[in-house]
């Protein structure tokens, strides 16, 4: 506490050291079951013909009745969540418990010397394909964008609650995707000498940009993998009609 203000730090030393391990244990868990139930009981998740759930963009025809055409799609943005450097940490503390905190009873628990590591080898080699996940993420953030656009245009022009959510998702998503810490690689972080390559200034630039968003990384990831959830709850809802998809213009 400083100044009268509330830390992050100070707001999480409240609570028990493996609180932060266990919440995300559960919030991670309930959506890779979510995420399973979509993939494997949804064949449809479109509204009206003009609102998409984000988990079935871009649009894929099942070549199965039953099988949602989410699966053909779907794994690019889980692969881009799961091989991500900041889910790294995050479930290889909760999950793994490797370490499963950084306060002094969770170091006493650490199994892995740090002297002894040697990479994310084996199993863990997969990791190193994030890179090719963030550009297919890139591509899905695209057709997101498209029908955010669409989701404008219900019956000509109008700004609908649906619309919204959708503009709220891609805007979220956009800032996790653009703040990875592969694309602030790819903007300039492995320049040594702006000015010793072609478009340095341009690539300097980008790298400062791609650096304010990847200064909140953590952020962008958690309330994007919400407004994923929550547009497709969304879309559900109206489908079933509990729900209609208010017009507020």
């Amino acid at each position: 506490m400083s100044g009268g203000t509330l830390s992050w730090s100070s707001f999480t030393a409240r609570f028990p050291w493996w609180a932060g391990s266990v919440t995300t244990v559960a919030i991670l868990g309930a959506f890779t079951i979510y995420s399973i139930f979509i993939v494997f009981f949804q064949p449809v998740g479109e509204y009206g013909g003009y609102l998409l759930s984000p988990m079935y963009s871009p649009p894929v025809p099942s070549p199965i009745d039953w099988l949602s055409p989410a699966i053909f799609v779907l794994w690019i943005p889980l692969g881009f969540r799961l091989t991500c450097y900041y889910y790294r940490k995050a479930y290889y503390r909760a999950f793994l418990w490797d370490p499963p905190n950084c306060s002094s009873k969770a170091q006493q628990r650490e199994p892995r010397s740090p002297e002894n590591y040697s990479g994310e080898r084996n199993l863990w080699v997969f990791n190193n394909v994030h890179r090719y996940f963030l550009y297919g993420s890139i591509i899905v953030v695209a057709f997101l964008l498209y029908e955010t656009i669409r989701a404008f245009f219900p019956d000509g022009f109008g700004i609908t609650i649906g619309s919204l959510l959708f503009l709220l998702n891609v805007v979220l998503l956009s800032g996790y995707t653009f703040g990875c810490h592969s694309m602030r690689h790819l903007a300039g972080g492995r320049v040594d000498c702006y000015s010793c390559v072609r478009g340095g200034n341009l690539r300097r630039k980008s790298f400062q940009w791609v650096s304010v968003l990847n200064g909140r990384h953590m952020f962008w990831a958690w309330v994007s993998l919400f407004s994923v959830w929550g547009a497709d709850v969304y879309v559900r809802l109206l489908m079933a009609g509990v729900i209609t998809d208010l017009r507020l213009v």
